[in-house]
């Protein structure tokens, strides 16, 4: 969800074909790739990761989103970032560090890793797709205030996951 949530952001500013297919396949690959990674460090890293996923993914999507909303008060809007390959490397990861530990969890219950990994990175890839259209369709609308709303929803997700994971 949280994939289609700043899917639905990056599509605020979409202008391109390539502007839906880049998040959808970094999303995609990246809730593919995670759980892997996290099913192979498996117990060691538990705590580590547990205790410090959702700091990282506030980190992250706050300074994006911060830059966003700078972004929106600018005069020069000529170039969308949307689908910079920095930007989205760290909403990628940013969205998918409980998949890492969501990867820890199926060695535990003996998962198939690799089919269970296949079948997350595919609905994300398609989730995404759909967010960045559906964000598209409001971009539209909203023309230069997209850049300021779309960093103030990365902003309120990075909240949203540091009070989930701190508080419940």
């Amino acid at each position: 969800m949280d994939a289609f949530a700043v899917s639905v952001v990056l599509g605020l500013s979409a202008k391109k074909a390539k502007d839906v297919i880049v998040p959808s396949a970094y999303f995609g690959f990246f809730q593919t790739l995670m759980p892997i990674i996290g099913y192979f460090a498996g117990v060691y890293f538990a705590g580590q990761i547990q205790n410090s996923d959702h700091w990282i993914a506030f980190i992250l999507l706050g300074l994006i989103g911060a830059k966003m909303i700078k972004d929106g008060f600018s005069k020069e809007n000529e170039k969308n970032a949307a689908c910079s390959h920095a930007k989205m490397l760290i909403l990628a990861v940013a969205t998918s560090v409980d998949a890492l530990v969501v990867g820890i969890t199926f060695a535990f219950f003996e998962v198939d890793i690799y089919k269970a990994a296949l079948i997350i990175g595919v609905i994300t890839f398609f989730i995404s797709m759909s967010g960045v259209m559906i964000g598209n369709r409001f971009g539209v609308k909203f023309k230069s205030k997209a850049e300021f709303i779309g960093g103030a929803v990365l902003i309120a997700i990075g909240i949203k996951i540091l009070i989930e994971h701190t508080f419940f």
